[in-house]
């Protein structure tokens, strides 16, 4: 049989299970602000962030005289454990309520109270020695917690895309070498142009990849600035100032990061733009890895009918009604988890424009749109490269063919005797005349005066 114990607010008493940690703030948030499906538990680099934010509260509190020891480090060890992961399930508030973040903020306050207490033999939702809002909360604000954390977990959920980005590059560079001898055409306008190395072409998506990690990296560096200790507006109040002196490095002790205050902490309070700088640079990776994908569709279409440059590595079955076709899944995957990240970044733009005066209170669905994106990225980018990148394969007879066809025989007689003659050339010869011109040498564009 299931054990219900009651708890009680200023708006009633509420009935939940004995079994879950959170208490009856998060129920009204659940009851009240729930619509996306997007459990906060889903998010466990965030759980982690939220810990490391209370853990350096807890230390500042007990330096600065705030808390007692005893309720201090019980407070401290529950967020170990919240850091060691596994209570996920404790954390059911929607990501994306309204409030700005206030559910989250008491979710996670809850918690670690119930797992502080639980350590004193005191039983569930008595929220004595350690009280949610008085003892996890002290000299803090949802404001400058979700603001930190949320910073704290993209940083940390940064690191996995930035190794996958790397991978992927590395991968592609084995490509350039391996195509560096495989001469095809390239093309412009969806048109034929020129003889190109494939080795070329894919040292263009090496570059492009490479640029996009450094302006990740650049624009993430800048959210180790921080307005924890600011409570709610960047004024500090409600913190004292010993306890704002020595948080941030708590803070930078607890998460072995180092961070600093923002300049100025009531623009902290108010503007995210360095949170919709690291969207909009999410965003433009997006588009570029959406050109490598459709790149590749091209590249490896047909195999009869198209271009068949190419072979992409066959995964699985193309199509339930064509037997033996293959289709390219994977940078259709791809292509769609690009269309998923810029979607987050919409979001996030929007976000920016309503932090309306004094708080933006529409940060955490930034936040979690941004930890949406990295992570799809992350995933997809492991098969993109795994799956697709490495077992790529260049058609070499398809590719000699295309590269000796009629344009790039036409840039070649170019090259030798000037766009003019070459122009007078093509107008009054057909196409298979000036293949034999150029298997001739081109010699008859030179013994002509025409020419």
């Amino acid at each position: 049989m299931e054990l219900i114990r009651k708890e009680t607010d200023s708006f009633g008493e509420m009935e939940m299970s004995n079994d879950v940690l959170y208490g009856i703030q998060t129920m009204r948030t659940i009851q009240n602000l729930s619509f996306s499906g997007r459990k906060l538990g889903q998010y466990p680099t965030y759980i982690e962030a939220l810990a490391i934010v209370k853990k350096a509260a807890a230390l500042a509190n007990q330096e600065a005289g705030i808390l007692d020891e005893t309720s201090s480090k019980a407070i401290i060890r529950a967020c170990d454990r919240l850091i060691e992961g596994d209570y996920y399930k404790h954390f059911p508030v929607d990501m994306l309520h309204g409030g700005g973040g206030i559910g989250t903020n008491m979710n996670i306050n809850e918690v670690i109270a119930n797992l502080a207490n639980e350590s004193f033999g005191i039983p569930r939702g008595t929220y004595a020695p350690v009280h949610p809002a008085d003892d996890v909360n002290a000299s803090q604000s949802t404001s400058d917690v979700c603001h930190t954390a949320i910073r704290l977990a993209i940083i940390k959920s940064f690191h996995s895309l930035s190794s996958e980005l790397t991978h992927l590059i590395d991968a592609l560079e084995e490509k350039v070498v391996e195509f560096y001898d495989v001469t095809t055409i390239s093309r412009t306008c969806l048109q034929d142009g020129m003889r190109i190395q494939l080795g070329d072409t894919f040292s263009g998506y090496v570059q492009v990849i490479k640029r996009r990690l450094l302006s990740l990296e650049e624009a993430t560096s800048k959210l180790h600035s921080i307005n924890l200790g600011g409570t709610v507006i960047g004024s500090g109040v409600g913190a004292p100032k010993i306890y704002r002196r020595i948080v941030l490095a708590k803070l930078c002790e607890a998460s072995g990061i180092e961070f600093s205050h923002r300049e100025n902490l009531y623009d902290a309070a108010q503007n995210i733009d360095d949170l919709a700088r690291v969207s909009s640079e999410l965003r433009i990776l997006a588009s570029c890895l959406m050109k490598v994908a459709k790149d590749l569709r091209l590249l490896s279409s047909g195999p009869e009918a198209g271009f068949a440059e190419i072979q992409l590595p066959a995964v699985q079955a193309g199509s339930s009604f064509f037997p033996g076709k293959v289709n390219p899944v994977i940078p259709e995957t791809l292509i769609q988890c690009c269309f998923q990240v810029i979607g987050c970044d919409s979001v996030v733009q929007s976000t920016v424009e309503h932090g309306e005066l004094d708080l933006n209170v529409f940060e955490g669905a930034a936040g979690a749109n941004i930890l949406d994106a990295i992570g799809m990225l992350e995933k997809v980018l492991t098969t993109f490269t795994d799956k697709c990148i490495k077992g790529i394969k260049a058609n070499y007879e398809r590719c000699e063919e295309l590269a000796n066809s009629y344009i790039p025989m036409v840039v070649e007689l170019k090259e030798r005797y000037g766009y003019t003659a070459v122009t007078k050339l093509v107008k009054e010869k057909g196409r298979e005349e000036i293949k034999n011109i150029i298997k001739n040498g081109g010699n008859e564009c030179v013994s002509s005066n025409e020419y």
